[in-house]
């Protein structure tokens, strides 16, 4: 786990910040705010953990990322008085007691806690099994540039808000939430063997069905086509058979 911890501060970051990401900021006051970035036209460009501390806002994303927000914030930010730097910070986090200071992950109960300091690294948790067992994407990973949000699982992971109005990419999400039946998404699914992250997956037939990623315990996280989903689906040497998401 590499991440950077950008913090922003000024007189307006708040509503800057609010008219950009997926989620409602003034959720901030009770902890950890799981959001992400969008395109224009709704696809995924960086998902994030938003905490206050003081005055400041402090981001933390996968530092592979990193450069690219900054960018994007700064484009952004036009006249707003809102100074956006990174920070010498790391992130501490684990399943166990919470140590002083630490916030809950947002995402799901069972990824305990994040800590911000001099300290980075985890105690030694399995989060690839965490991630699998209740279907958490993670970026680079099953989150790739032109995922849609709502694909990923983002309402179910306390990702997104329907009632803060408007941000980047909005209006396609809440078209796809009111509107339309979703046809593709990450699921989980029981995997008998094993194959290389990103490997497809085939029906019995032999049509593509999707993509075979994370994989811990016989299960995996998949993005499948939902219409082809079906028992006897193959990914290299593996047999996979899909899965219900499970609920928090």
């Amino acid at each position: 786990m590499t991440r950077r911890i950008l913090e922003i501060t000024g007189k307006d970051a708040l509503q800057f910040l609010q008219g950009l990401v997926t989620n409602d900021l003034q959720k901030l006051d009770h902890g950890l705010v799981y959001a992400a970035i969008l395109t224009p036209q709704g696809k995924y460009l960086a998902d994030f953990l938003l905490s206050r501390h003081d005055d400041a806002i402090r981001l933390d994303v996968d530092a592979s990322l990193a450069p690219m927000l900054l960018q994007r914030l700064t484009m952004y930010k036009l006249r707003a008085d809102v100074t956006i730097k990174e920070t010498d910070l790391k992130v501490r986090r684990g399943t166990g007691p919470a140590p002083l200071g630490a916030l809950v992950d947002p995402r799901h109960a069972d990824l305990g806690w994040r800590l911000y300091g001099e300290t980075g690294g985890d105690d030694g948790s399995d989060f690839d099994r965490i991630r699998v067992a209740h279907c958490i994407p993670e970026t680079g990973i099953e989150l790739t540039p032109d995922t849609f949000i709502l694909e990923a699982g983002f309402e179910r992971l306390n990702g997104v808000d329907f009632r803060k109005g408007c941000y980047v990419g909005q209006e396609v999400t809440a078209r796809m939430k009111h509107k339309t039946e979703l046809r593709k998404g990450l699921t989980l699914v029981a995997v008998h063997g094993a194959a290389p992250v990103g490997s497809e997956i085939f029906t019995p037939e032999g049509k593509a069905a999707g993509t075979l990623y994370t994989q811990s315990g016989g299960r995996g996280i998949a993005y499948l086509r939902l219409d082809r989903a079906a028992a006897g689906m193959t990914s290299g040497e593996a047999r996979v058979d899909p899965l219900s998401i499970p609920t928090q």
